[in-house]
């Protein structure tokens, strides 16, 4: 791994944040993050430790020109792309801290959102655990993806045969997703996705970071879970707010979705009973079967742009299920 560094490690000063920022391929919105964090964090005692997943834009490079000098930032290349979760794990061997934040590159800090995160941090200290809320590029309409509840098999069952897409608005059917909760009132989730994810440096050693099977998507919900069991109870408040301009990393929405299998997969394997665990292994496998022959179907019918893709992009996928119904490899 190739390493730039731009400050002594042993520098002085009470650090209370750890912010890891992991990029890929993502040069101007990375910028625009990383400018957002300086500029909206001007009471928080923070450090950056970025670290650029191989990119091929430059990424690392604007990076280390722009903020290189300033002694917060530690600024390092990997010669690998070593995912998500490894590369948080690497990362937060460094952090000083005394709390870590993951942060998407994605994304812009709005309204001193990162302090505003960490008071609340101290106000429910005994979460271990928090979130904020994130919203879309105009900076009002809500993206939801900032916390989900936990996977279950239920949840699995009526998203398979459609009812929590039918039923949107209802926690019954559509429990992953809190139904029509609009992230406006505090509330214990299930899990605090990674694009604005605070966790006790404690907290997060104890449970020793990332397990070291994921690469992308599925590790935030499987470290959630693995923090429960010890204690914490994951949190989300509405008065941290940012920007998250969602996937921009992601080369395509089918090759997302193989990840988001793979993950998922992968956490039924780890937490949940054999019988359970295979059950929802055949269910995502049924839910995409058949939804790579509706949206086949629906091509021929009404041969147009955005159906010949969907049909491409659910053939693909289908395509694929050797990779994501084993999940990822155990590392044990």
């Amino acid at each position: 791994m190739a390493t730039s560094q731009s400050q002594t490690r042993d520098t002085p000063g009470t650090i209370e944040v750890s912010i890891i920022v992991v990029s890929y391929n993502t040069r101007e919105m990375t910028l625009e993050c990383l400018r957002s964090v300086v500029a909206q964090s001007p009471e928080l005692g923070f450090e950056v430790l970025f670290i650029d997943n191989q990119s091929t834009d430059g990424s690392f490079e604007a990076v280390q020109s722009e903020f290189g000098a300033d002694d917060r930032f530690q600024i390092v290349a990997s010669d690998e792309n070593l995912g998500f979760a490894r590369a948080n794990n690497v990362m937060a061997k460094q952090a000083r801290g005394r709390r870590i934040l993951l942060l998407n590159p994605d994304t812009v800090v709005l309204d001193h959102a990162l302090e505003t995160l960490n008071a609340f941090a101290d106000e429910r200290s005994d979460c271990g655990i928090w979130g904020g809320r994130t919203v879309q590029a105009d900076g009002v309409t809500l993206d939801p993806r900032s916390c989900w509840a936990d996977l279950t098999l239920r949840g699995v069952f009526f998203r398979t045969i459609g009812l929590s897409k039918a039923f949107s608005g209802s926690e019954f059917f559509n429990p992953q997703s809190f139904g029509e909760w609009q992230r406006d009132s505090v509330r214990y989730v299930g899990y605090v996705t990674g694009c604005l994810l605070l966790i006790d440096r404690s907290l997060w050693e104890r449970l020793e970071g990332f397990a070291p099977e994921f690469f992308m998507y599925g590790e935030e919900a499987e470290l959630c879970l693995r923090a429960k069991s010890l204690g914490a109870k994951p949190i989300i408040t509405p008065d941290a707010s940012i920007i998250h301009y969602v996937g921009a990393s992601a080369t395509t929405s089918w090759q997302t979705k193989v990840k988001v299998n793979r993950g998922e997969i992968t956490l039924m394997r780890l937490h949940w009973s054999k019988s359970a665990a295979f059950l929802g292994r055949e269910l995502i496998r049924a839910a995409t079967a058949y939804r790579a022959i509706v949206f086949w179907a629906i091509s021929k019918v009404r041969p147009n742009e955005g159906s010949r893709n969907q049909a491409s992009d659910w053939k693909n996928i289908w395509g694929a299920r050797t990779e994501w119904l084993p999940g990822y490899d155990s590392k044990d």
